[in-house]
């Protein structure tokens, strides 16, 4: 399937926003417990790097996830993407290099800060 050619060039510059972010040390990530995922928060949205797998441990393609807190709506760019699957290889050694040394947390882990905004 062909993707929309003004979709593409918005992509491409999502990704590049997130690369020059990441470089920069403005865009946090962290790395998953438990795995190779790394994961970050931006403009009240959660983005996410894929698989479970290291880069280099396994041939499973790459892939970038966009979700807004607020809504269920997501973006998905894979690796295997012919326009922007290298942008995407790009983002994941940036991000690597940026986040091998960080320790890993849980995401999903309950803390007094989100209890107290529940209860």
């Amino acid at each position: 399937m062909t993707r929309n050619p003004n979709i593409t060039e918005r992509l491409r510059s999502l990704i590049v926003t997130l690369q020059q972010l990441s470089k920069s040390g403005e865009l946090h990530w962290e790395r998953q417990l438990g795995s190779a995922h790394r994961y970050a928060r931006w403009k009240n949205n959660l983005i996410i790097l894929g698989p479970a797998e290291a880069p280099g441990e396994s041939n499973v393609p790459r892939y970038l996830f966009v979700t807004p807190f607020d809504s269920p709506a997501c973006v998905e760019v894979n690796s295997d993407d012919e326009e922007l699957g290298s942008s995407v290889l790009e983002l994941v050694q940036i991000v690597e290099r940026k986040s091998k040394n960080t320790p890993a947390t849980d995401p999903f882990g309950l803390s007094e800060e989100v209890l107290k905004r529940l209860v």
